[in-house]
This record gives structure tokens, C-alpha cells and sequence, in this order.
């Protein structure tokens, strides 16, 4: 099992540390290595651009910019791959998301992960005016005119959505012949562009692990899929079984005992299933360095046995 590392104070979504949301910058550069140094597999930051009022109790108004995240991310670290999870691919023209990534592809060596979905806040897609209904088929006609930009020295794709030709783009991503894609989304459309890329993360997650399998099934029975048994990725955010975050200042040895035997035997169930990643279930903090001794618990004491 892989597991990436949420960037601290990316949002402030209600129930989340507050420490994180007042983070320095120097802590968050502190924080990033430290997670690189103690070989996490990403670092991983989610997108919106505005949020409308209804979702304000739900998701808090203060999001990052995800493209800048990665960046900064970049230039703090040295190992670690950098995750979007995940960019709304209709928000963006092809170039210009092309350019972008294939930019931090390029000054972190080769370690960004491009996980993508379609979009589900609709005042977003009203303020930038983009159709909400066109979301599903702008994604497809991005991810395929980005693949052009990214492959070919004389890229032209002309879609319904987007023409582009007559202009030379450099640089490549250094991954060739691109960084690997990983589709979010639970419908069947999303569930077929997976198939025709290198992973899925379903997102939301409104239903339970135990209703993964058959949607990996309809993944797996698709023609695009042949070849990919052994490599395909599997995303599962939120970690089952650990039940109330731990405080971890005040946990005692049996309880942080306890608690690493709840994250394995949570491993051992995504592992039957399937998942191949999951976001790291790491004990509840109050500050930077309680949290960093949190994280460095979990890599001694919990990772090894997890098979990472």
C-alpha cells in the first residue's frame, strides 16, 4: 500500500486542523520535506477555484491554487510525486493546463501525477463560462488535445471544443510519453475514461468501500483496460476502520498500538479489494511538530507493516 500525505492548509474545510490554516510559509516548507525525507509516496492538493454559498458549511471558502501548490511543493522536495486530487479539468484550456503541468513535470524531475475529474459545482462552471452540461466531453477533448501537446513536435487537434494548430509547445513533460493520468468521478462515463487511463479515484466518496468492486468490475471489462492488470491505480481517500481521530500528544503507548493495528487491518481490506493508494491515516494534531512527530510515528511504526 502507497500513501500520500494531504497538503497541510490547502483548504480549510470544517474539522480540519486549524493549526494548518495559519501554517508559515517556512512550517509548510518544513512540513513537505519532511514528508519526502520520510518517503510517503505524494503530496497531494485538491482544487476549486470559488466556492458558492450553499457549500460554505461544507467545504469553507479558502482554497489554494492547486497548480501553484504543486509548484511550491516542487521546489521544496526532492522524491516525493505531487498529486492533484483532482483538477477540474473543464475550468482550464488544454494549452494552457498543457503548458502548466508539463512546467512542474519538468522542474521536479519527472514526479507530478495528474489525477483529473469533471467538475460538480455548478456556480463555478456559470462564473467561468463553461456549460455545465458540456463538462463530461470538454474533459474528454482536454485530456486528448494535452496528449497531443505533450507527444507530438507539430501537435494539431481540432475538437468540437478546442482547435489547436500552427504553434510549436515546449517543454515535454519529463515523463514520457506523459505523466500518468488518474480519473475522478463514479458515474459510468468516468468509470470508462479510467479505463483508458492509468487509474481511478472515485471522488466523491458518498458510498462505502464495499461498493468498489463491482465499479472496478465495469472498469475492468472494459476494452481499454487490457494490459493494465498490473499496473492500474486505485485511489481510496477516506481510510476505513480507525474510527475517531487519535489525539496524538496525549495517546498512550497501547493506544497508539491499538490504533496501528485498526490502519492495518483497514490495509488488509483495501488490499482485498484492490486499492492500491490511500491518503495516510495519520493520528490528530494541534501544531506543526506534533504533527510531523505524528507523521514520523506512523512511518516507523505503521507504514513497514503495510507493505510500503
Amino acid at each position: 500500500m502507497r500513501f500520500d500525505v494531504a497538503f497541510p492548509g490547502n483548504h480549510h474545510i470544517p474539522g480540519t486542523a486549524e493549526w494548518s490554516w495559519t501554517a508559515s510559509p517556512a512550517d509548510r516548507q518544513r512540513m513537505v520535506r519532511e514528508i519526502d525525507d520520510l518517503g510517503f509516496d505524494a503530496i497531494s492538493v485538491s482544487e476549486h477555484f470559488a466556492m458558492p454559498y450553499f457549500e460554505l458549511p461544507r467545504l469553507g471558502a479558502y482554497w489554494m491554487h492547486a497548480l501553484s501548490v504543486l509548484a511550491f511543493v516542487a521546489g521544496a522536495t526532492r522524491r516525493v510525486r505531487l498529486e492533484a486530487t483532482v483538477l477540474v479539468l473543464p475550468y482550464h484550456h488544454p494549452l494552457a493546463l498543457a503548458k502548466a503541468l508539463a512546467t512542474i513535470d519538468v522542474l521536479s524531475g519527472g514526479r507530478l501525477n495528474v489525477s483529473v475529474g469533471v467538475g460538480h459545482a455548478v456556480r463555478e462552471f456559470e462564473v467561468l463560462g463553461v456549460p455545465f452540461s458540456e463538462r463530461g466531453a470538454r474533459a474528454d477533448e482536454i485530456l486528448d488535445a494535452m496528449n497531443m501537446l505533450w507527444t507530438s513536435d507539430e501537435p494539431v487537434f481540432r475538437g468540437r471544443f478546442y482547435d489547436i494548430d500552427g504553434l510549436a509547445f515546449e517543454p515535454k513533460p519529463v515523463q514520457q510519453p506523459r505523466p500518468p493520468i488518474y480519473i475522478g468521478g463514479n458515474s459510468k462515463p468516468a468509470l470508462r475514461r479510467a479505463a483508458r487511463h492509468d487509474g481511478w479515484q472515485p471522488n466523491p466518496t458518498n458510498f462505502s468501500i464495499d461498493e468498489v468492486p463491482p465499479l472496478l468490475d465495469y472498469i475492468r471489462s472494459q476494452p481499454e483496460f487490457e494490459g493494465k492488470e498490473k499496473t492500474f491505480d486505485l485511489f481510496w481517500l477516506p481510510f476505513p476502520g480507525t474510527g475517531p481521530a487519535l489525539p496524538f500528544k496525549t495517546a498512550s503507548a497501547s493506544d497508539l498500538a491499538s490504533y496501528r493495528d485498526r490502519v492495518l487491518e483497514g490495509v488488509r481490506r483495501l488490499d482485498e479489494i484492490g486499492v492500491t493508494r490511500t491518503s495516510v491515516p495519520v493520528p490528530a494534531s494541534s501544531s506543526v511538530d506534533e504533527y510531523l512527530d505524528a507523521l514520523r510515528w506512523f512511518a516507523q511504526e505503521v507504514a513497514p507493516h503495510a507493505g510500503h
